[in-house]
């Protein structure tokens, strides 16, 4: 029996079924948005934009930490605290991409089993691929769509590598850098840049033995941040701990961002903020284009094969060779 192909759903179908709150056509407006295909980013761009006014009524969180630290864990614990209220939440769960293969696990729905079956919650797997920073290329993208779709809290988890997560800063209205207590490293966690951009502090699996330690590191962390500059939002981050064993600490944090919130909408960084990041997004996306229209030019990527030969054998500088490119764009 011959297979029936599944029938092409418009963006008109898919508009409706966001503002609508269905799941299904949030998944498949991301998977466009996602889509190499030249054809199918027309049509991503045109459904943003009939979206665009039904979004940015959402708090936007970013999560980060070392592995180890128990991202899925806290964020798990975290979400069902957020659902208890009320509050509709979507989960960008970003995964490494394999250098060789490009492929991605995408396992944080297994290790959020719990909150992925909330019907208030959503959880969207997405591989980095070619992206830096801890983040995967469209989530910008995926954000306005789920606000769109009437989710109140974003959380971005980012992969969770180190200082490269600071990618994440410029997506979300507050970052939440996790730490762990006991490992070792709160001296070397504190040197870290990535502490300058944080907005809180959360000390995790604060529990059992460990809860004394979480304590230490509390008060190690708090004393780092009084030595930083106040950040550009005049917001004194505050350090916490939690332990999502035994649903500790989720109130807490979420009042300090609550209070993050208010404080930035008084002050007008919040908006400022937004409109920053916007501008922020389009000349990363316009040099993305600009760089694969370059290389996607035949004329001018037998150019680069030539001069990638000259330099390679002394023969050319590299800055010199790449000023001559320009010149034939």
């Amino acid at each position: 029996m011959k297979k029936q192909l599944r029938p092409t759903v418009s963006t008109r179908e898919i508009y409706d079924g966001i503002i609508s709150g269905e799941i299904l056509s949030l998944s498949r407006a991301i998977t466009l948005t996602e889509s190499q295909k030249a054809s199918d980013q027309i049509k991503a761009d045109r459904l943003l934009m009939q979206l665009l006014p039904r979004t940015g009524n959402s708090i936007r969180i970013g999560i980060t930490g070392s592995p180890g630290v128990g991202k899925s864990t806290f964020i798990e614990a975290f979400g069902k605290h957020l659902t208890s209220l009320g509050k509709k939440i979507a989960v960008m769960a970003i995964d490494p991409s394999s250098e060789k293969t490009k492929g991605s696990i995408l396992g944080d729905k297994t290790r959020m089993a719990e909150l992925a079956t909330d019907p208030l919650a959503f959880i969207r797997p997405s591989a980095t691929q070619n992206s830096l920073g801890g983040v995967a290329e469209k989530t910008r993208e995926s954000i306005l769509l789920c606000e769109a779709a009437g989710f109140d809290v974003i959380l971005v988890e980012t992969v969770g590598v180190g200082q490269s997560e600071t990618a994440v800063r410029n997506l979300v209205d507050f970052f939440l850098l996790l730490q762990l207590a006991g490992a070792g490293d709160e001296l070397q966690g504190i040197k870290k840049g990535i502490m300058e951009m944080a907005d809180g502090v959360v000390i995790t699996k604060a529990d059992g033995e460990n809860e004394k330690k979480a304590k230490l590191a509390q008060v190690q962390f708090q004393h780092a941040l009084h030595l930083f500059q106040p950040s550009d939002a005049d917001w004194r981050p505050k350090v916490l701990i939690t332990s999502a064993a035994q649903h500790k600490g989720m109130a807490e944090v979420w009042k300090m961002i609550e209070d993050y919130k208010v404080h930035t909408q008084q002050n007008h960084f919040f908006n400022k903020n937004r409109e920053q990041q916007k501008l922020i997004w389009f000349h990363e996306r316009m040099e993305s284009m600009l760089r694969k229209k370059i290389f996607e030019s035949g004329r001018i990527a037998s150019k680069i094969t030539l001069m990638e030969q000259k330099i390679k054998q002394g023969q050319l500088v590299p800055s010199a060779a790449a000023k001559e490119l320009l010149k034939l764009v």
